[in-house]
C-alpha cells in the first residue's frame, strides 16, 4: 500500500474537505482572495479533465481566484488548498497561492465544475481521473 508522508496526509484531508458550494446569498470570497488570470495551461488541464471524466462543461463559466502566498486559506469549513463553489450560474474556483500550478489541485476543482456538485464520487475522483492526493501520487509512481 502506498504510504503518504504526514504532510501529504494533512493536505489530503484539506483537499477532500476543500470543496463546497455557496448559497446564492453568500458570495463572499476567502480573506485576501483576488482575481486570477488563468493561463493556457488551465485550458489544457480542463480538456484532460473532460477526457478522463467523460463529462463536458464550459471552461469560460469559471471565475478564477487566488489567495496569494498561502498554502491554505480559511473557510467556514476549515482550511482549504482549493475550493469550487457555485451561486446561480456563476462558478468560482479559489486556489491557495502555492497550489495555482499544481495540476491535481486545479483539476480536482475543475472536476467539481464538470460534475456541478460537491462531494467526491469515487467513480470520477478515484477511478476515472485519479484526482485525489492518494491516487495522484500512486499514478505518478506508476509512470
Amino acid at each position: 500500500m502506498f504510504a503518504l508522508p504526514r504532510r501529504w496526509l494533512s493536505l489530503a484531508v484539506v483537499a477532500v474537505g476543500g470543496c463546497s458550494s455557496l448559497a446564492p446569498s453568500e458570495p463572499d470570497l476567502p480573506v485576501g482572495a483576488i482575481r486570477l488570470e488563468a493561463g493556457a495551461e488551465y485550458r489544457a488541464w480542463f480538456s484532460r479533465t473532460q477526457a478522463c471524466s467523460g463529462l463536458v462543461g464550459q471552461y469560460d463559466e469559471i471565475q478564477w481566484f487566488v489567495v496569494p502566498n498561502v498554502e491554505t486559506f480559511a473557510t467556514a469549513a476549515g482550511p482549504k488548498v482549493g475550493m469550487w463553489e457555485k451561486s446561480g450560474r456563476v462558478a468560482r474556483i479559489i486556489l491557495a497561492g502555492r497550489y495555482t500550478g499544481h495540476e491535481m489541485v486545479v483539476r480536482h476543482e475543475m472536476l467539481h465544475h464538470l460534475l456541478d456538485r460537491e462531494g467526491h464520487p469515487s467513480q470520477y475522483f478515484v477511478d476515472r481521473c485519479q484526482l485525489t492526493w492518494e491516487t495522484w501520487q500512486s499514478a505518478a509512481a506508476d509512470h
